[in-house]
C-alpha cells in the first residue's frame, strides 16, 4: 500500500496517524469537528493516490468507513477486543494518540483483526431492528411499571393492560390520586410505543417477505417469523466468515465460557460477547420450542426436566443459531442480497 494510516473515534474529534510507506513520511493530527462533512474534505488530500488503506474500530461511529469507500480508500474495521489484546501485557501509556498508531502499526504489518463491513442494506436493516427492539424494551418497562404501582397499591394482577376488560378492571380499581395518575401516565406511554412499533413492524413483514435469506430462514425453521427474520438475518451478516456453525454461535455471544486450569474448572457462564439483538431474536425463536408442534419439542423438555425450563431455551437457541448458518449458506450469494 502507498499509504497506511489508523483512526481512533470520539465524538468531539477523530485522531489520525497515517505513513507514506514510498518515503517513511509520517503525519498524524486531529479533525474537527468530528462530522462527516469534516472528514470528507480532510480525505481530500488522498485524490489521485493510489493503493490507500486505513483501519478504523469497530467502535460506536465505525460508520465513518463509508466516507473512506466513497473517497476510494481500503477501510479495515478492526475487530474490538482482538485489537486491544494485540496491545501485549505491558504497560504504556493510552491515549488518542497512541490508538491510532496501533491501528496503523497492525495494519502495516497485516495483524489487523478483520470485522466484516456490512453493505448498506444490512445497515439499514440492523437500524432498524435495533430500533424496534428499544421500543419494544421502553414498553415493557411502562409496563412493568404499571404493574409495580397497582402491587404497591393492593390490586390483582391486572395480565392485559390494553384490553376492553383490562381497562374496565383498572376503572374499577381502588387506587389513591396519586396512583391513578401513575398507572393513566404509564398507559398513555404504552399507546403511544404501540403507536411508533406498528409501521415499524410493517415495514420489517415487508422486508422479510422480499429479502432470500429472510424469507429461507421463516420457512426453514419454526419459531423465525417476520421480525425474527430480519434481526437473524441482519445480525448474522455474511455467513462465509464462520468456517464451521460452531462459529456462528460464537458470534452470538451464546456460547459458555471455559476457565480450567490444574484440575480445577470454574462454573462457565454465557460469553454474551456478540450482537445482543441477536441473541435476543434467537431466545424469542427458542420460546416456540415449548409448544408440542416445535420440532425441537422433546429435545427441550428432556433439558427442561434435568434443569429448569429457562434454561432449557439456551440450547434450542445454539441450535436455531447453527441451522440459520447452515441456511444461508446453502442460499449461496443469494442470501446477501437487498430485498428485491
Amino acid at each position: 500500500m502507498a499509504v497506511a494510516g489508523g483512526f481512533d473515534l470520539h465524538r468531539g474529534q477523530l485522531t489520525f496517524d497515517y505513513v507514506d510507506t514510498g518515503t517513511g513520511e509520517s503525519c498524524r493530527g486531529r479533525i474537527c469537528p468530528a462530522d462527516r462533512e469534516s472528514l470528507r474534505g480532510w480525505l481530500r488530500r488522498f485524490d489521485g493516490v493510489p493503493d490507500v488503506e486505513f483501519a478504523v474500530e469497530g467502535c460506536t461511529g465505525w460508520r465513518y468507513v463509508e466516507e473512506l469507500q466513497r473517497a476510494g480508500i481500503t477501510p479495515h474495521l478492526a475487530e474490538p477486543a482482538e485489537t486491544a489484546g494485540l496491545r501485549g501485557s505491558k504497560r504504556r501509556a493510552k491515549t488518542d494518540w497512541a490508538d491510532a498508531r496501533h491501528l496503523r502499526d497492525l495494519l502495516l504489518d497485516g495483524r489487523i483483526p478483520e470485522s466484516w463491513i456490512p453493505p448498506a442494506h444490512v445497515l439499514e436493516a440492523r437500524a432498524l431492528v435495533r430500533l424496534y427492539k428499544d421500543l419494544l424494551e421502553e414498553r415493557t418497562s411502562w409496563q412493568q411499571r404499571v404493574h409495580a404501582t397497582l402491587f404497591h397499591q393492593g390490586i390483582p394482577v391486572v395480565p392485559k393492560l390494553g384490553t376492553a376488560d383490562g381497562q374496565q378492571r383498572l376503572d374499577a380499581a381502588e387506587l389513591s390520586a396519586a396512583g391513578r395518575q401513575a398507572v393513566q401516565a404509564g398507559l398513555r406511554q404504552i399507546d403511544r410505543l404501540n403507536q411508533e412499533m406498528a409501521p415499524l413492524r410493517r415495514e420489517l413483514a415487508r422486508l422479510s417477505s422480499r429479502q432470500p435469506g429472510c424469507r429461507a430462514l421463516r420457512k426453514a425453521h419454526y419459531g423465525i417469523g417476520a421480525l425474527l427474520s430480519v434481526a437473524a438475518r441482519a445480525e448474522l451478516g455474511d455467513y462465509r466468515r464462520f468456517s464451521s456453525s460452531d462459529d456462528a454461535v460464537r458470534h452470538t455471544g451464546l456460547d459458555v465460557t471455559v476457565d480450567d486450569s490444574d484440575g480445577r474448572r470454574a462454573r462457565g457462564h454465557i460469553a454474551r460477547q456478540g450482537p445482543p439483538v441477536l441473541r435476543w431474536a434467537l431466545d424469542e425463536a427458542a420460546r416456540y420450542a415449548s409448544r408440542p408442534a416445535s420440532p425441537d419439542y422433546a429435545y427441550f423438555c428432556s433439558v427442561r426436566d434435568r434443569i429448569d425450563g429457562q434454561r432449557a431455551l439456551l440450547p434450542v437457541a445454539r441450535k436455531l443459531a447453527r441451522r440459520c448458518s447452515h441456511t444461508l449458506r446453502d442460499l449461496d450469494e443469494d442470501a446477501l442480497l437487498p430485498a428485491a
